[in-house]
């Protein structure tokens, strides 16, 4: 049976769509598509080529900022590309991850958004409490299913960077944070911390990794804290795995 995008997930396609910066991402994925034999399964493989995809377009992606530079449109081109490299990342996951639901590779009531005020509930999730303080994720997208009432029933919470050279450790300490407040321990009741939600999160990341920093023995302790970790290359490590692992995880975790 095909699946119909409902309103929010039309507007999120419109919006890729106009996103300045976004067309040599998207009508390479789009051609990598167009040009396999087996569709359904090259919506779950292109996860993987986003590295290389990303280093393709950004000859087209520099040109357009040179651009809008010359026109005085912008004024600081170094943060512009950086800026854009992550805003290409993530709608570039919503993309594929929307098409993988629309040719049936993802279940139909697993949604995406990178909207979090707009779920209902999801506040309460991302919240901890310390001695009257809150402490909240660095949440880029949320995956997510629904209660029949419209809130949020289970989701993963997913940290995208480019670089680990980025704030990659912001994102781990939480989780930290959640397991010592969901557990009967010396910190949690020394520094007054509770956590209200009913069900726990699921929090993973991705990375890009263009400056290939994974096998630093510092960032491979740290993907250990995450329920799971992604790159977006054909790369498999015992604590990292390719991207495309994100359709079948989504499928069986939510």
């Amino acid at each position: 049976m095909d699946y119909y995008f409902n309103k929010e997930e039309l507007e999120t396609l419109k919006k890729i769509n106009l996103t300045d910066y976004l067309p040599p991402t998207i009508d390479r994925i789009n051609f990598y598509i167009n040009s396999a034999e087996n569709k359904k399964e090259a919506w779950k493989e292109i996860f993987n080529q986003l590295y290389n995809i990303m280093s393709s377009a950004k000859i087209d992606v520099t040109n357009r900022l040179e651009e809008r530079l010359n026109s005085g449109e912008i004024k600081d081109a170094k943060q512009a590309i950086k800026s854009i490299a992550g805003n290409t990342f993530s709608y570039a996951i919503m993309y594929i991850f929307l098409r993988n639901k629309e040719i049936g590779n993802i279940r139909p009531d697993i949604f995406i958004t990178s909207k979090k005020s707009e779920i209902i509930g999801f506040d309460i999730i991302a919240t901890i409490n310390v001695d009257g303080e809150t402490q909240k994720p660095d949440v880029d997208l949320v995956i997510y299913t629904k209660k029949q009432n419209g809130e949020v029933n289970r989701c993963i919470i997913l940290s995208l960077k480019t670089s680990l050279r980025e704030r990659a450790g912001q994102t781990y300490k939480w989780k930290l944070l959640m397991e010592i407040a969901t557990t009967d321990n010396a910190i949690k009741n020394k520094y007054n911390i509770s956590y209200n939600a009913a069900e726990m999160p699921l929090v993973c990341f991705a990375t890009v990794n263009f400056y290939s920093e994974i096998d630093n023995p510092q960032h491979r302790g740290m993907f250990k804290f995450f329920n799971k970790s992604f790159i977006a290359k054909e790369i498999k490590r015992d604590f990292i795995s390719p991207l495309s692992e994100l359709v079948d995880f989504v499928n069986i975790s939510l």
